[in-house]
Parts: structure tokens; sequence; C-alpha cells
């Protein structure tokens, strides 16, 4: 196969495209994005998206589901993924629709109980105002709404 720069600008920009999505899945804006910033012309841009669309291969469905999963993994809150996902350049409809979805099977006040008893564990020679906001600090730097972080927090401490 001939490579470089005598082949046509479309091909160079799907050959790169194809290499982006060899890693990772991407939202269509971030493979628009790093075609931009490679430098390809605007219309050999939006062609390469599109036939990528077409194929299957870009879905930001798809990429926002499977997001959300690997970042609930980690775990962090819908909250900050949602974030993320509005980075990626994924549309308010389509991260709506992965969440709802997602709601069913899943308790943001269970996650937030394991991690903070794991944190308080690992905090226990702090003084327990200066614990209680670090603690609280730490879960809204992972994105969890600040309801369920205070009954959480406020359930730990009644607890012996």
């Amino acid at each position: 196969m001939n490579r470089g720069k005598d082949q046509d600008p479309f091909t160079r920009a799907k050959e790169y495209a194809f290499l982006l999505l060899k890693f990772r899945l991407r939202s269509e804006h971030e493979l628009y994005s790093r075609l931009k910033k490679k430098g390809f012309p605007e219309n050999t841009i939006r062609k390469a998206v599109s036939f990528l669309k077409e194929k299957g291969f870009v879905d930001d469905s798809i990429f926002a589901q499977a997001w959300l999963n690997s970042r609930l993994k980690r775990p962090f809150g819908l909250r900050r993924i949602t974030q993320e996902l509005k980075l990626k350049g994924v549309g308010r409809e389509v991260i709506a629709e992965q969440v709802r979805g997602l709601k069913e099977s899943y308790s943001e006040e269970k996650v937030v109980e394991e991690l903070a008893r794991l944190k308080l564990d690992k905090m226990k020679s702090i003084e327990p105002q200066k614990a209680r906001q670090r603690l609280y600090g730490y879960l809204a730097r992972r994105g969890f709404s600040s309801a369920a972080i205070i009954d959480v927090i406020n359930k730990l401490q009644r607890q012996p």
C-alpha cells in the first residue's frame, strides 16, 4: 500500500483516524479535533468523520456507554463522568440517555459509602472534623453528589 504525502488527504485522514481508534473508542468531536490538529483540511475532516460514522466506527452513544462503564470502575461519580463526556464533545441528549439507562443498576450511595469507609480507615489518627472535611473533598472531587456524600458521612459518624 502506498503511504505518505502522495496519498490523497481523505485516505490519509481515514488512516490516521483508524490509528487513533485502534487504541480506544473516540467521540466524533475528539476525532474531528485530532484530525484538525494534524492539519487536515476542513472538508477532508468532515468527509472522513462522516465516512467513519456511516461505517459504524464512530458512534457517540456507544462511546458514551463505554466511557461511563470504564469510569464507574475507577470509581467516579456520575457528575464527573458527565462533565468528562461533555468535554469530549458528546451531546447532552446522548449523555442523558446513557445515564438514565445506568441509574437502574447503579447505586451512588453504595459506592460513596464503600469509598468513605476505605478512606476513613486510613484517617483514624486524624481529628474527626478534619477527617470529615478531607473525606468530603475527596468524594466531591471524584464527582459524587453533595447529598450522597453528606448522607453517607452522617451515617458513618452515627455508627460506633
